[in-house]
């Protein structure tokens, strides 16, 4: 087996307007397609950034909570580079999203932070300097 690159990702929401309006208002994300899946009652979403595919936005009626916590056993976060992390988290404060306070990375030296989507779901911040 040859893996090539990361296709997407996928993630389950419990409130599909409110995570569509995070994901491309908020993020940045643009849409390539929105599809209503009437007979099971839910929407997928296919998001881009920087006009690479990266997520599947998906909406199911009832979904089960996931313990999803950084240090939780499993899929930790999602990260995302930035080139200054102090203007993202000005940004994201200015949308109303909370970010934990600034970490350094004790073996690269880069700084990166914590926030969360609106169902909780971990991401990252990870400033990527020469």
């Amino acid at each position: 087996m040859q893996l090539k690159s990361v296709h997407h990702i996928a993630v389950i929401c419990s409130d599909y307007e409110k995570s569509k309006h995070f994901y491309t208002h908020v993020l940045g994300f643009t849409i390539i397609r929105e599809i209503c899946r009437a007979e099971r009652n839910s929407y997928k979403l296919d998001l881009a950034l920087n006009d690479l595919f990266i997520i599947e936005l998906f909406s199911f009626p009832n979904p089960p909570v996931r313990h999803s916590q950084p240090e939780s056993c499993g899929l930790r976060h999602l990260a995302f580079a930035v080139d200054n992390i102090q203007d993202a988290i000005n940004e994201l404060n200015a949308k109303g999203v909370e970010c934990e306070p600034i970490r350094v990375d004790a073996y690269t030296q880069k700084r990166f932070t914590f926030f969360a989507d609106p169902d909780g779901l971990p991401l990252e911040l990870y400033e990527e300097v020469d």
